[in-house]
């Protein structure tokens, strides 16, 4: 029996609406994701682990083929660079599409707590969170959903495929999720952070296997990624597979990234095994840290 235990309000429709996420519920069903991932919280409160979530997609034109920004049939006369967190026609191409759908979330209730365009013209972001527990892939789910129904209004495409444009040096899509129990955020905290870390090592390609699908177009090694194929974490390092912030490792406590998810993991899949494998009680061997150079 499916029973709705999240409800949004609607500024998408005339009249006082509601939006309902209806997946989670009591099946126990293999295809029921939330339920799997409600699983690996269950009766872990005291943890109070939050979730940060940067939902990363690519507008089209309706063409289905043509980034927003791009010429039809070729490519920007410019390299990637100053469309990051950019300004001005000739660099920020859909924040009218971006604006909607954060004002159309906040007024739903999701905990956006932040847009920025993207490195790839046509690219954007949005931040999740920080969100407790299963309710950061509540919020996710529902902000697609508001996102797709904003960019009807436009009348643009919007893809979260992992690597939308294969040809040429363009970054992909993903959704890094960042991690922080209560424990790594007290004094001290960088220790279980780093326990963390090893044991998402020990289970790399457990982990890859659920981060979303053509992931391997994405973690090639290049394009601010890591490989596929190898785990890797550094302190400020945008090519590794987990990242540590400057300001956690200056502080001794805080939270970290894992980079992996592609922009159309399942979000409760991906929290859902992160949370399951940072709980367990299993002595895992240490990894060495990215050489700081290599940042």
């Amino acid at each position: 029996m499916l029973i709705s235990r999240s409800r949004f309000p609607c500024i998408l429709s005339i009249g006082q609406n509601i939006l309902t996420h209806y997946p989670r519920c009591y099946s126990t069903t293999a295809s029921n994701k939330q339920s799997t991932a409600a699983k690996a919280f269950e009766g872990k409160e005291d943890e109070e682990i939050w979730f940060g979530l940067e939902q990363e997609f690519t507008l089209f034109n309706l063409d289905q083929r043509t980034p927003l920004g791009w010429p039809k049939n070729g490519v920007p006369n410019r390299p990637q660079g100053p469309y990051y967190c950019s300004a001005g026609p000739e660099n920020s191409f859909g924040r009218a599409v971006v604006d909607a759908m954060y004002r159309a979330c906040l007024f739903a209730g999701i905990e956006v707590s932040g847009t920025n365009g993207e490195v790839m013209p046509g690219q954007q972001e949005y931040q999740v969170g920080p969100c407790v527990g299963i309710d950061a892939a509540d919020q996710l789910y529902m902000s697609r959903y508001i996102l797709q129904r904003v960019c009807e209004e436009f009348q643009v495409y919007c893809t979260l495929h992992p690597k939308p444009i294969v040809e040429g040096d363009w970054n992909g899509a993903g959704m890094h999720t960042n991690v922080s129990t209560k424990t790594m955020r007290e004094a001290g905290g960088i220790s279980e952070i780093k326990k963390a870390i090893y044991k998402l090592a020990a289970k790399h390609q457990e982990h890859i296997a659920v981060y979303g699908e053509g992931n391997e177009l994405r973690l090639t090694g290049k394009f601010e990624t890591a490989s596929i194929d190898q785990f890797s974490f550094g302190v400020a390092n945008r090519g590794a597979s987990v990242r540590i912030g400057r300001d956690t490792e200056a502080e001794g406590c805080g939270y970290f990234e894992d980079r992996r998810p592609s922009s159309n993991a399942d979000p409760y899949l991906v929290t859902g095994k992160i949370m399951a494998t940072i709980m367990e009680d299993v002595e895992v061997p240490e990894v060495a840290a990215l050489n700081r150079a290599e940042a």
